[in-house]
This record gives structure tokens, sequence and C-alpha cells, in this order.
């Protein structure tokens, strides 16, 4: 399809537009931001996506160092003879790495021509690129998050979809940490007669047995569950939806699961289950080196939106996260209720 008359008057005052908030006179060469062109970007960013504000995402000056401690998790109160207690912070060996990181937002012509019909204003037309584009670079920061294992010299997306190859994300982080003794890795089974016949159960387990008990009863531990974990028990508990303690269970396992605030992240594995708190996935940003481009490609028919960066993924308090891996989890069959 081709790009429409409007389409392409309308991605011209965009590229224009472009230019002169990021002060360049070519937009469609990467170009450098300005600290509070950076910082601007990244409340974009931020606020594009709603996770994405629960955790914690900071810029850094160095390409690797020691993770930033931001939460507080031990305690912080007492006394010493002689003089004023203090306690130090931070966890030894706990640091960060930081890769190029670069990111493409692919408007099709098509669905540019679509949007330029459809009788929005300018700033309407300006507004969904900019929304799509900050949008698809956030979700991509949390898809990498919870699924990349390696980085490769050339990523391959067709291969690894979700980013696998990208960067070291969360969890592969944990699996590393500590020879992963944070990560349940041996096999478990989902259901009525197996290791764990809830999730409440499978939850429990991991706070009891990995969180360490100073910090087990800590308000701010979620729990964060996959979508097939979640899909299996609500079928479980509604096959007993005739026992009205089950039917009220089922509607709230969106909510809570073994007492914590329970939360479907997006692109977590669907079997995983991870405790920790929000705060404690950290991505980082260097500071300085993010850089825009936004062109048209005629030969691929699309506009793309591109942001470069060197960035990467941290763990602040290793202790503060347990998971059962996602292929440790068998999901097995749920015990039909008796008739009558």
């Amino acid at each position: 399809m081709h790009l429409n008359q409007r389409a392409q008057t309308l991605l011209h005052a965009y590229s224009a537009g472009l230019a002169q908030a990021f002060n360049t006179t070519s937009p469609d060469r990467f170009f450098s931001l300005t600290d509070p062109q950076e910082t601007s970007l990244r409340q974009a960013l931020l606020e594009s996506l709603e996770f994405l504000g629960w955790i914690t995402c900071e810029d850094v000056d160095q390409l690797s160092g020691q993770v930033v401690k931001v939460g507080q998790s031990g305690l912080h109160t007492g006394r010493k003879a002689g003089g004023r207690f203090s306690r130090g912070v931070g966890v030894a060996g706990n640091g960060y790495k930081l890769v190029e990181t670069d990111s493409c937002a692919e408007l099709k012509w098509d669905l540019l021509s679509v949007w330029a019909n459809s009788g929005r204003t300018e700033n309407e037309f300006f507004n969904l690129v900019q929304t799509f584009s900050n949008e698809a670079f956030a979700l991509d920061m949390l898809r990498i998050g919870f699924n990349g294992q390696f980085i490769a010299e050339t990523s391959e997306p067709e291969k690894y979809p979700n980013g696998e190859d990208v960067n070291v994300g969360w969890h592969a982080l944990m699996k590393k940490w500590n020879e992963g003794k944070q990560i349940i890795t041996d096999p478990v089974t989902l259901d009525d007669k197996g290791d764990y016949h809830s999730l409440d159960a499978m939850a429990s387990d991991l706070i009891n047995t990995k969180i360490p008990q100073q910090f087990r009863t800590d308000p701010r531990l979620v729990v964060l569950v996959g979508a097939d974990l979640v899909a299996a028990e609500q079928y479980r508990l509604y096959q007993g939806a005739d026992k009205p303690s089950e039917k009220i269970a089922a509607q709230l396992l969106g909510n809570t699961i073994a007492g914590r605030r329970a939360i479907v992240p997006p692109f977590m594995p669907g079997k995983r289950m991870a405790v920790t708190t929000l705060k404690n996935l950290h991505i980082y940003t260097q500071r300085g080196t993010r850089q825009r481009k936004a062109a048209f490609e005629d030969d691929r028919k699309q506009f793309e939106n591109k942001y470069l960066r060197n960035e990467g993924y941290a763990v602040e308090e290793p202790e503060l996260y347990a998971a059962i891996d996602e292929n440790a989890v068998t999901i097995g069959q749920v015990t039909e209720p008796a008739e009558g």
C-alpha cells in the first residue's frame, strides 16, 4: 500500500516538530539528547506503561558498577555504645553491566494512512505516533527484563521473539547469583495431588523457604505470577464453584495470592512465579547515551522511530527475589467434583 498524501504531509510535519523539539536539523539521522531531553523521554516511557513506573528505572554514569541502593529492606534503627548507630548498605559483588540497546518502532504505511484519513487533527496524529513508539520501547524493556537470558552480538528476533538474546534479565541474573539458590528448578506439579495444590501453596513455600525470615512479613512483597498459572488456578476453583468459599477465592485470585498482592506482569513466562518487591527490579540506562532517529524507510514501506542507548538490568537485594522457574512447573489435571 502507498502512503497517502495526508499521511505524508502529517509525517513531514511530525519530523519538523521533532527537529524543533530536539534542536536538530536532521531527525532522520541519529541525534543525541540533552540532559533535560533525556529526563523528558525517561518520564514519557514510565508514563506509557504502568508496570514500568512501579519498578526502579534509574540513570547511571558508568557502563558497569555497583547496583544502586534505593530500598529500605533491612533494619535501620539501633544504638551503639560510645557512638552513633549506623548500618552499611549494599550487597558486595552485586553489580550491573550495560550494553548497547537499539529499539525501533515500525509504523507501516497502511496504518499511518488509516490514522491520517480518520479525521484526526495534526496534534492527535502526532500523539498517536509518539504514544505508539513510547509504548513499544517500554514494553520491550519489560519483555527483555522478564525473558532475557544472554547478550548476542547480533540478536535474532525470529528465533528469540521475547528478547532472550538482547540482554540478561532479572530472572536470568538470579539463576546465576549465589549458585541460583533463590530459584526452584527441581520439577514440581501444580494440581490436586501434586507438589502444590494451589498457587497459595506455591507462594507460601517460596516465602517460607527462600525469603530470609526477617523479610517475610515485609508489606512490600508481591507475588508475580504467570498467566498460565492463574488460568489453571481459576479453572480449578471454578470447578468447585458450588462451594461459596471456592467461588470467592476464584474471584479474588487476580488480587491476592497467599495474602500478598498478586500481579500478572506483561510478558512474564506463563508458568513462572516470583516473590519480590517491585522496586527490587532495576533497569539502568547510561546517562548521555540516549539517541533518537525518525525517518521514512521507503524500501520497507514504513516510518521508523528509533531509540538507541546503553541499558541493563539488576536486582537490588537478591535475597528479596525468589522464584519457581517456569521450566520446572507442570500443570496437572484438575479433579472433577463428585456428583450428587
